[in-house]
């Protein structure tokens, strides 16, 4: 909790990819309370109100995964609505004449998207912004993994990042309504 509330004020991206691995670590502990506490929660240093925040969340996360019926594969609705906030962005300023750096560098990673797309099953197809966050947190799993990653890999998430970094920064100018002032 106080990770993922310290990336959510910071940068919407960052904040989104933990949140899946957050995921990833409440499917691996099967979900289990016991092993969130013994192997997260006891490593922060912690009042004991704060302990029991971070308890709660935790908690909650599981009940949420549990209802919604993701605790094999798929994303929280919490972390739907993210990337549905980061969607509408990503339109609106595509189509706004005041931001066309963001067009461009929209442009500039499109054709990654697609040959990402490509790649992947029809029942599997997403959106532009979630394939470009499956890319990145496809390549954070390969790093935390110790895995090579080509040159080409490289160029294609240097593109991505750049591209999903910019729209971090428009979405915190959003939050903090400085975006209509621009």
């Amino acid at each position: 909790m106080i990770i993922a509330n310290q990336k959510r004020r910071e940068n919407i991206a960052e904040y989104l990819l933990y949140m899946w691995q957050v995921e990833d670590i409440l499917r691996a502990s099967q979900c289990n309370m016991e092993a969130i506490e013994r192997n997260i929660i006891s490593q922060y240093d912690l009042t004991d109100e704060q302990r029991q925040q971070e308890r709660d969340w935790w908690e909650s996360l599981i009940m949420m995964m549990n209802a919604e019926g993701v605790k094999e594969k798929g994303h929280l609705q919490i972390n739907k609505n993210v990337l549905i906030r980061l969607t509408d962005l990503h339109l609106q300023l595509l189509h706004d004449p005041k931001h066309p750096d963001y067009g461009a560098e929209f442009y500039r990673t499109l054709p990654y998207i697609v040959e990402l797309r490509a790649k992947t099953s029809q029942e599997q197809q997403v959106g532009e912004l979630e394939t470009c966050f499956n890319a990145l947190y496809g390549m954070l799993m390969l790093k935390l993994q110790g895995r090579e990653i080509s040159p080409e890999t490289q160029q294609a998430m240097t593109q991505i990042s750049k591209f999903i970094g910019r729209l971090a920064a428009y979405f915190k100018k959003d939050e903090e309504g400085q975006l209509i002032e621009e």
